[in-house]
């Protein structure tokens, strides 16, 4: 069913997207019951190999468990079915940004290149936030192979099961000002957007973005999210 609706998505209007803003909204990629049960899956402490506590780090507050291996069943499906996708996007960034680095046609391939390089660790995360909790902007780098784009999918409902904690993206042009955007999402919708650098086109070809993300304070109830960071870490 994942996979049906990962085929069934517009991907030239994603690309289109991703090229002109750097995220694009994946609506519904699960279902409010799959949204649920991967949710639910926080209190299942063998599912995740670490567990972080945000302030601790300076990261903001809240906290997120990374998923071990082998992945749930959706949590897989999701990495393997949309990284073929937008990996034709990741080579044309590459290309347009004057990097030699390309990437191969199945996430089997490219997790072999992470682990032969020793970034072995899952990087799917389950976040999860509560009143007063948020997210500092940030970048999900883990090691020299870097996939540039990632997904986030949102499993509670705005405005039922939480107030406030929206997904916050910043832009950082050359010689300019920071530019923020909020991308609406509700439950199930995924976002899929740049992990670090993307091309813009300018007047005079194209020049370098630099992204972050984060969320901001959670005002009442609980949120979770689903990361899917397609490299492995180190």
């Amino acid at each position: 069913m994942i996979m049906t609706r990962i085929e069934t998505l517009d991907w030239q209007t994603v690309a289109g997207d991703l090229d002109r803003q750097g995220w694009s909204v994946l609506p519904k990629i699960l279902t409010a019951d799959q949204s649920d049960a991967v949710a639910d899956l926080y209190g299942d402490t063998p599912a995740f190999r670490s567990h972080v506590v945000m302030a601790r780090h300076g990261f903001g507050r809240g906290e997120y468990r990374y998923f071990s291996y082998p992945l749930p069943e959706v949590v897989q499906e999701l990495r393997t079915g949309l990284y073929p996708r937008l990996a034709p996007v990741a080579n044309a960034w590459h290309g347009r940004m004057g990097l030699d680095v390309r990437f191969p046609t199945t996430h089997a391939e490219f997790l072999e290149r992470c682990h032969a390089a020793g970034q072995r660790r899952p990087t799917p995360l389950l976040l999860q936030y509560a009143p007063g909790d948020y997210n500092c902007l940030h970048q999900d780098l883990y090691g020299e192979h870097v996939f540039p784009l990632q997904v986030a999918t949102l499993l509670s409902e705005p405005g039922e099961a939480f107030e406030g904690g929206e997904f916050v993206l910043t832009e950082q042009r050359p010689r300019m000002q920071s530019r923020a955007v909020v991308v609406p999402l509700t439950k199930g919708d995924a976002v899929v957007f740049a992990v670090h650098g993307r091309p813009q086109r300018g007047t005079k070809g194209d020049y370098r973005v630099m992204m972050r993300h984060g969320v901001s304070e959670v005002r009442s109830g609980r949120r979770h999210t689903l990361g899917i960071i397609f490299h492995d870490a180190a």
